[in-house]
């Protein structure tokens, strides 16, 4: 992986989610990457890391969310009940898997980023942090997130502020499953955020 400039692999990523007609999803990983970098600048000691993981984050959208269970097994991870209820959390499990078998990236940190950056988990780090927030920020809807104003306010005083600002939005608007990490992270966060 260590081979890999941020130019080569944004072709590389080009490549490979063109090449199965997620050109969306190219541009949506591509923006997340770019502003992950960015804010880690902030935040970590080798914001190239936040780059990698937000390019590769979503590249498991070449597999449709009726195909992610299967697919999931396949490739032997282990899914939630809740995954199984809401397969499209599963698909950060699989850009893991793919960034691991198909990019050979092996940083475990870039990978943890990628394999939490919709939920979240319990034993975050600031790199999963920084990915996480850079998801929500760039979204990959149309417009302005709705809960764009008051994360980037919460921004302001902390990632930690930011992300558990994101959860409690998402707690208090009809969340179809609360995923284990989602919980752990949630929990974390607020004795985090109390304590201080």
């Amino acid at each position: 992986m260590g081979t890999f400039d941020h130019n080569s692999l944004r072709n590389v990523v080009k490549k490979f989610l063109v090449e199965q007609n997620c050109l969306k999803t190219y541009d949506h990983c591509i923006s997340v990457g770019d502003y992950a970098y960015e804010l880690g600048k902030d935040y970590l000691d080798e914001p190239a890391k936040a780059r990698i993981a937000g390019y590769l984050h979503d590249i498991s959208a070449i597999y449709p969310n009726n195909q992610r269970i299967d697919v999931a097994k396949r490739m032997g991870l282990e899914l939630y009940k809740e995954e199984l209820a809401l397969p499209m959390i599963i698909h950060q499990k699989i850009s893991k898997a793919i960034a691991l078998n198909e990019f050979k990236v092996t940083d475990p940190a870039i990978l943890s980023a990628i394999e939490c950056h919709t939920t979240l988990k319990g034993d975050y780090s600031d790199l999963d942090l920084v990915v996480f927030i850079a998801d929500k920020i760039k979204w990959d809807q149309e417009g302005e997130p709705p809960y764009i104003v008051g994360l980037m306010t919460a921004l302001e005083n902390s990632l930690e502020e930011a992300a558990y600002y994101y959860i409690e939005y998402l707690l208090n608007h009809d969340i179809q499953v609360i995923h284990p990490w989602l919980n752990e992270a949630h929990v974390k966060l607020k004795k985090q955020l109390t304590s201080v």
